[in-house]
This record gives structure tokens, C-alpha cells and sequence, in this order.
């Protein structure tokens, strides 16, 4: 346990806690935010068109300034504390989706590779400072491990989100009950005696692929891909993020005037620590130990049932056939210009044998594509149908998207000249 007097000499300064009381206000402006992590970073990176490593480097950037200005507070102020739980959620979702879309790193690994390094966060975090609580970040040691964990969280959360539905096939709406449900085992497991600190971290693990389901399904098309598929409510991600941010300023200004949410430090000013009951603590971690084994076996379950995913879409898309140039017919010839530059730019890179070159203008064409599908598919549905199932081999050839492995240049040559084709 840590004296306002130890503080002081391990930090130099003592703050007033830096975090906010954990009420329901917390879970549910963490829940906003995550949702408008996903949200917001799709419409930056897709609709735009600034491409997804431009997107990163802009958040990082944005991460490195917000983070300074709250590390300089001595106490918690709603909006810049906020703002940095917005922009480090946008912040870690790139970091995983480079990871899985620029660097075809496997969703498995990914959620591997984090998980360890959150243990090494919380490892080194315990071992300097013998507390993990949230209730005691009053120093600036302690608050650089909680942000640095925050940030692992995210990127933990988008990897074991998408790798969830990578094995299942789930449709947005459906995947949403999974952490939903989780979240609230665990609660009633902590309102049972599991140890507090434990309960919190797993929590808001959950809240980042909860909230990005809960995007992606406000975000994605009314028409369900898959015939039983709930369908989302088509807002757009633009929108989505729009009444996201909305809500998030609403609650920020609620609670820095009514101040609701401050709470003062009591591990830095106590020196004896709040226990619980040690037998029942050691039933609530049994307890989320068989939490965890029927998650696991409804994965397996899930994953073993028949689900369409990317390869049978692609099956349903791809009995479309048209003339070559015919299915662009419809579409502005500028637009249609720009992915045949990228295409033929990707194809020679293959043919040269510069693999990273044609990986970088494969992903640019899906970016690309990605953005103008609002435009160009009201202009023609079947048109839009046949380059989209093209487009999908080719990014299947590089491991776009896909769960394999790149494939070898002959393939991603044929699919591109095959797409080249289509274009006319």
C-alpha cells in the first residue's frame, strides 16, 4: 500500500485521483466512446479515403497531444479525461487493424500478442507500484500505466471482437449480445465478492467489442448480406459517429457540472486496504474460470456450425457476369479512372516482384472502393455486384480482408488483370 508520503518521493508531486468515480455514467459514456472508436476511424480511413496508416499516424499524433495536456492536470476533469478515452479508442482500433489489413498478422495472434503484453503492463504497473486500483492513480507513474493499459485494452478488445466473429459469422446485431452478456456475468459475479480490481479490467475490455458492435450494426445496410441475418439501421458511420459524439458531449457537460463522477483518493491518503471476503473471492474467480470455459465452448460451438462468411458471399456475388466495361458503364469516368490506375499499379508491382508495393496499391484500390460504394452503387446495383465480387478475389489473392495467407503473384496477377478487364 503506497502513503501520500511514498507518492510524493516516487513521483515528485501528488495529484488528486485522475480518474473518475466507476458509476454507470463511466460504463456508459466508455461504451460511447468505444462505439465512436470504430465508427469515426471507418469513416476517416474508408469514406474519406485517407487510407488506414495515414489514419493512424494522424490519431497517433492527436493521441501523443491530448495525452500531454491531461498528464499536466493534478486532478480529473471530465472533458479532457473524455477526450483522450475517445481518441485513444480510435487510436488503438488502427493499431489492431494495420496489424490485421497492412501487416496480415492472424486476428489469433493478435489477441495472443496483446493479451501478454497487458500482462506486462499490469506486471511492471503491480511491481512499482502495488496497486492496480483506478482508485489510486495520483501519481504520474501510475496514471502513464493506466493510460498505457487503456491503450492495450483497445486494441485487446478490437482483435478478440473481430477474431469473435471471424470464427463465428455472427451478423452485427447478434454479436452484440455475446459481450453484453459477459459484462453482466461478471458484474454479478463482482456484486458476489470477486475481487474489484480483476472484475473492472475485464469489463472494460468487453466494452470495446460491445460498443464497436453496437456501431457497426447502427452503421451497416438494412438489407441483410445472408438470408435470417438481423440487418442493421443503415446510419452510416457518419451519422453514427455524429450522435456518438453528441451523447458524449451531453454526458461530459453533465457531469462537469454536476460533478457527480469525482471522486477523492482514499488508497493515497490510507494505509490500510480494503478487503473483502476472501472465501467468497475465491469463488468468484472459480466462477469466472467456468465463465470463461463456456465462452470458449460457445466459440467452438459457433465456429462448427454453418455460417457464411467472406467465401460464400463472394460464391453469391460472383455468378454475376458482364461484358467487359459494361458493369462501370453507369459509373463517372473519373471514378472509374482512379481504380483502374490503382489496379494497374498493383499488377505491376506483382509482375516486378515488388510484393510490399503491390500489397500497399491492393489495399489503397479496397480503401478506394470501399469509399465510392455509397455513390456508385444507386447508380447500378448489378454493376457495382460484379466489380464488388471481382474486387474481393483480388483482395482474397493479397489477404485483404481475408483470414489466408497472401497468395503467390501468378494468382494476384490473374485476379487483377481479370479486374483490369471488368473495368475495361
Amino acid at each position: 500500500m503506497t502513503t501520500t508520503a511514498e507518492a510524493r518521493t516516487r513521483s515528485g508531486r501528488l495529484m488528486l485521483n485522475k480518474v473518475p468515480e466507476v458509476t454507470i455514467w463511466f460504463w456508459v459514456i466508455k461504451i460511447l466512446c468505444t462505439t465512436v472508436g470504430e465508427s469515426f476511424a471507418d469513416w476517416i480511413n474508408m469514406k474519406l479515403g485517407v487510407g488506414l496508416v495515414n489514419t493512424a499516424w494522424i490519431f497517433t499524433a492527436v493521441f501523443v497531444v491530448v495525452l500531454a495536456l491531461q498528464l499536466r492536470l493534478k486532478r480529473y476533469v471530465p472533458f479532457p479525461y473524455w477526450l483522450t478515452v475517445v481518441v485513444v479508442s480510435v487510436t488503438g482500433t488502427l493499431y489492431t487493424d494495420i496489424l490485421t489489413d497492412q501487416l496480415n498478422v492472424p486476428l489469433w495472434i493478435s489477441s495472443a500478442v496483446f493479451s501478454v503484453l497487458l500482462a506486462a503492463v499490469f506486471g511492471v504497473w503491480w511491481a512499482r507500484e502495488r496497486t492496480l486500483s483506478i482508485h489510486s492513480v495520483t501519481t504520474l507513474p501510475r496514471e502513464s500505466f493506466y493510460w498505457l493499459a487503456v491503450l492495450v485494452t483497445f486494441a485487446l478488445g478490437t482483435a478478440t471482437g473481430d477474431w469473435t466473429l471471424e470464427l463465428t459469422g455472427w451478423s452485427p446485431g447478434v454479436s452484440v449480445l455475446l459481450p453484453l452478456g459477459l459484462i453482466a456475468a461478471i458484474t454479478a459475479l463482482w456484486r458476489f465478492g470477486a475481487n474489484p480490481v480483476l472484475s473492472f479490467w475485464l469489463a472494460y475490455i468487453l466494452t470495446r467489442p460491445l460498443g464497436a458492435n453496437i456501431g457497426d450494426w447502427l452503421a451497416s445496410p438494412k438489407v441483410a448480406q445472408n438470408p435470417g441475418d438481423p440487418t442493421g439501421l443503415d446510419l452510416g458511420t457518419f451519422t453514427t459517429s455524429l450522435i456518438f459524439l453528441g451523447l458524449i458531449l451531453a454526458t461530459v457537460v453533465y457531469l462537469t457540472v454536476t460533478r457527480s463522477d469525482v471522486t477523492e483518493t482514499h488508497e493515497a491518503s490510507h494505509d490500510a486496504p480494503v478487503t473483502g471476503n476472501p472465501r467468497k473471492e475465491r469463488t468468484a474467480l472459480a466462477g469466472l474460470g467456468l465463465l470463461a470455459a463456456a465462452t470458449a465452448g460457445l466459440l467452438v460451438w459457433a465456429h462448427g456450425r454453418p455460417h457464411v462468411g467472406p467465401a460464400p458471399e463472394e460464391d453469391n456475388t460472383s455468378a454475376v457476369q458482364m461484358a467487359p466495361g459494361q458493369a462501370v458503364k453507369k459509373f463517372p469516368p473519373a471514378k472509374v479512372a482512379a481504380l483502374k490506375t490503382l489496379a494497374s499499379t498493383s499488377l505491376k508491382d506483382a509482375r516486378s516482384g515488388n510484393a510490399t508495393g503491390a500489397h500497399a496499391a491492393a489495399q489503397k484500390l479496397r480503401d478506394l472502393w470501399d469509399a465510392d460504394q455509397a455513390s456508385l452503387q444507386p447508380l447500378d446495383q448489378t454493376g457495382w455486384t460484379s466489380i464488388d465480387a471481382q474486387m474481393d478475389k483480388v483482395l482474397k489473392t493479397f489477404g485483404i480482408d481475408h483470414s489466408n495467407p497472401p497468395m503467390p503473384p501468378a494468382q494476384q496477377e490473374k485476379e487483377l488483370t481479370a479486374l483490369l478487364t471488368d473495368i475495361g
